[in-house]
């Protein structure tokens, strides 16, 4: 406690909490891991708090687990015993909107849907849109590399980040990238960063890019199949035939039901799958080709939106699909990714990997780039998920790497993944990043047991 004392002497009145509850509100992230206990909690409001916590840190040697609005479902932002939880949550100034230059300059605590929201009154958007969006912070989003449900035609947080602003370890401030929309100057030290969950450096500002938003609102398709197979197949097609769809999502029965025994969006008996995809103005007909594609792999239903109210309420039932299984039980949320070729396929493994292990799986996908999220349902109370809800991941991580993919597209590695890492890394690529985790972080202080 003394040491917490020196830096509650350095930082200005009401940056350090001690207080045990509100350091335990800060400790974990959406996962049902069991945090450390942190020694206190920076609330960070400006570069210089981050810099004065950096210094102490480095001089005391204790971890620090920087945070945004603890949205995070992989643990990445849950405290380890004795650290300082760093939240950045206060810092929520768009320093800067130049529609001229199409790019903003935020601070970490943005809320992703206010930027977008400040970006369209000058007729931009900011493109990346995970599910969390009216909660979660870019601070988050960098750290993830989160996508979302534009990601299929605009790309991933990385694709839409130019430059940033960052704390490292010593508290040293380091700048990276550019304004401009072209830039190969020495190597890509913002595309490092982003996605590097905490572990290389704390942000405090990024110049993001902004895109024009459609000048007319998007077409939407919603499809009811038969089997989730056929869904699968459905996106597939679309896929192939360059409808370049802005939004494709697909939900399985498990995932519909649990959104109408919440909401009552009247899920008929026989639906098993809904695709939902969007194709912007820029490219007429889109949608009707996206239908008769739904048709052609078995749709049981299809309808195009007639209006802008219609599409809204059709995407407000996807992004009621995580809350809606959260109210079945404890939830492993997983984000395998596979080539979008491959997406029948690894279907078809989720579905097999539900029933070998008797478990329960509502799967949700990003469709359009091939980005499932299986959750494996399991119920409260429990300290971990059971046997069997391991056995089903561990089947679905496996199929996933075996079709050519990856453990994880958008939510990180965090704590959950680290036990697979080695079946997609291997020894040489764990010992490179090691060796740049040495270069940024060689005292180990920056969210240890993390990420790599």
């Amino acid at each position: 406690m003394t040491r917490l004392a020196d830096l509650v002497e350095q930082l200005p009145d009401g940056r350090v909490l001690t207080d045990p509850d509100v350091a335990a509100s800060y400790s974990r992230d959406q996962t049902f891991l069991v945090p450390g206990k942190p020694l206190g909690v920076v609330a960070a409001e400006t570069r210089d708090d981050v810099v004065t916590t950096m210094r102490w840190a480095t001089e005391h040697r204790v971890p620090v687990v920087p945070r945004g609005a603890g949205t995070g479902l992989a643990g990445g932002a849950t405290a380890v015993d004795g650290c300082v939880m760093l939240s950045l949550a206060r810092m929520t100034a768009v320093r800067e909107l130049s529609p001229a230059d199409e790019i903003a300059v935020v601070e970490p605590g943005v809320i992703t849907a206010d930027l977008d929201r400040a970006a369209r009154e000058h007729g931009l958007m900011y493109a990346p849109d995970p599910s969390s969006y009216e909660i979660s912070t870019i601070g988050g989003n960098l750290a993830t590399n989160a996508g979302g449900l534009r990601c299929v035609k605009y790309g991933v947080t990385r694709d839409s980040t130019l430059g940033l602003e960052v704390v490292l370890a010593d508290g040293r401030v380091l700048r990276t990238g550019r304004r401009t929309m072209k830039g190969v100057t020495g190597y890509d030290l913002t595309g490092l960063f982003v996605g590097s969950e905490g572990t290389l450096g704390v942000i405090t500002s990024a110049t993001l890019r902004l895109r024009r938003a459609p000048a007319v609102p998007p077409a939407t398709v919603a499809a009811e199949f038969p089997s989730l197979r056929a869904a699968g197949d459905a996106v597939a097609a679309i896929i192939a035939s360059g409808c370049q769809p802005s939004l494709l999502e697909l939900m399985d029965r498990n995932t519909l039901k649990a959104i109408d025994d919440w909401k009552n969006i009247g899920l008929e008996p026989g639906v098993q799958a809904m695709l939902i995809g969007q194709a912007e103005g820029s490219l007429p007909g889109n949608a009707e080709a996206m239908a008769r594609l739904c048709e052609q792999n078995g749709a049981s239903f299809v309808a195009v939106s007639t209006s802008p109210e219609e599409t809204e309420e059709l995407i407000g039932i996807r992004r009621l699909a995580y809350n809606a299984k959260e109210r079945l039980g404890a939830c492993l949320v997983e984000d395998v990714c596979v080539p979008r070729s491959a997406l029948p396929d690894m279907i078809s493994a989720v579905e097999a990997a539900a029933v070998r292990h008797d478990t329960l799986i509502c799967t949700v996908a990003h469709a359009g780039d091939g980005n499932l999220h299986p959750v494996f349902v399991f119920d409260r109370g429990l300290p971990e998920p059971p046997p069997n809800v391991w056995a089903a991941a561990d089947e679905v991580f496996r199929a996933a790497l075996a079709l050519g993919g990856t453990l994880t597209g958008e939510h990180g590695v965090g704590v959950l993944k680290r036990r697979w890492l080695d079946l997609e890394s291997g020894p040489l690529v764990d010992e490179v990043q090691r060796g740049i985790k040495q270069v940024f972080d060689p005292l180990g202080i920056l969210n240890p047991g993390k990420a790599i």
